[in-house]
């Protein structure tokens, strides 16, 4: 497992509650357990009051003051007052109490998962969005520089701050912002590896599919997704030297292909030879050989799907190894 990022250990003071910091692997000491919950953890702590108030108002106290265990990241003070700011909420109170729950359940996962035990890729939360009532939401951890989570701040994620407070029934993870319910977007900007695929769908020459895959409108939304590699593979194919190269009527219609509306279609439910019909207008055929799930396009290329069940709000994402591309 990569680590995190080295913390310094938290001093223990009279006006803080007692934790410990993880042991690395050459401390032969004697293992002293936690004596208090992560609740009482962030009831001690006064940078963590907007987040116990949160916590009565969605009530989750009892959930968090359980056997668990837990692992939370918790947004300070001034992460639940930028977040209220900016999404046009008075104070706590006016957050609707449905939505405050799931937003406060997006900052837990379960297990107990210290700074060694985390590595860059998704996590589960225990929150859900509108799209699916089984599969709960994804988190994208990312460990190359710090710990960035769902992509920063910038993209409705955090920052860890402050790794590995101890608590009798997990970890907390202070957090420097409110961890937004992801959408499709916000998942594809979070991850390095569809880093090319953020700039087709930005591309100025494109339809707005920042605003179509951030929203509602004929969602949810089921993505299957191409990492960096497979549009370099593409533009190789294609002997273009760069995607300014693609016309905008292709990469529009190839990027509609890899979108389904109105459905989140997570892996248990493809079928052998399932034929699926696109955003883009035509289909596709999903495949189940031993060797694993594909995709066959309208061209006879094949496509493996190499990642699955990335949840967010408002649909779900699928990373496939190859663009497939609609008939012409």
């Amino acid at each position: 497992m990569k680590k995190f990022i080295k913390f310094k250990n938290l001093a223990i003071t009279a006006l803080t509650v007692l934790f410990l910091t993880s042991c690395s692997n050459d401390d032969n000491g004697p293992v002293v357990v936690p004596e208090q919950t992560i609740v009482d953890i962030a009831v001690a702590n006064p940078d963590f009051s907007i987040l116990v108030q949160a916590l009565t108002k969605a009530n989750l106290v009892t959930t968090l003051d359980g056997d668990g265990p837990f692992t939370v990241f918790a947004p300070t003070n001034a992460a639940f007052t930028a977040f209220l700011s900016a999404n046009g909420f008075a104070n706590l109170d006016a957050v609707p109490p449905a939505v405050l729950k799931e937003v406060l359940l997006n900052h837990v996962v379960a297990g107990k998962n210290l700074s060694t035990d985390l590595s860059t890729g998704y996590v589960k939360t225990l929150g859900k969005g509108s799209a699916s009532t089984s599969n709960t939401l994804s988190m994208f951890v990312n460990t190359t520089n710090g710990v960035v989570l769902n992509g920063g701040t910038t993209n409705g994620g955090a920052t860890v701050t402050t790794a590995n407070i101890q608590a009798s029934n997990g970890v907390i993870h202070v957090v420097n912002g409110v961890i937004g319910l992801p959408t499709i977007v916000n998942h594809a900007i979070a991850n390095p590896s569809f880093g090319i695929l953020v700039q087709a769908l930005t591309r100025n020459d494109q339809p707005d599919f920042v605003g179509i895959l951030s929203g509602t409108t004929s969602s949810p939304f089921t993505v299957f997704a191409p990492t960096d590699e497979a549009f370099v593979d593409l533009l190789a194919e294609l002997e273009l030297s760069s995607l300014a190269g693609v016309p905008q009527a292709i990469l529009e219609n190839t990027l509609k292909y890899h979108v389904v509306t109105e459905a989140n279609v997570l892996s248990t439910a493809l079928t052998n030879n399932q034929s699926v019909t696109t955003f883009q207008g035509g289909t596709f055929t999903v495949e189940l050989p031993s060797s694993g799930p594909q995709i066959r396009d309208a061209n006879d290329r094949v496509s493996l799907i190499i990642a699955t069940d990335v949840q967010a709000s408002n649909g779900v994402v699928h990373a496939i190894d190859k663009v497939i591309l609609p008939g012409s």
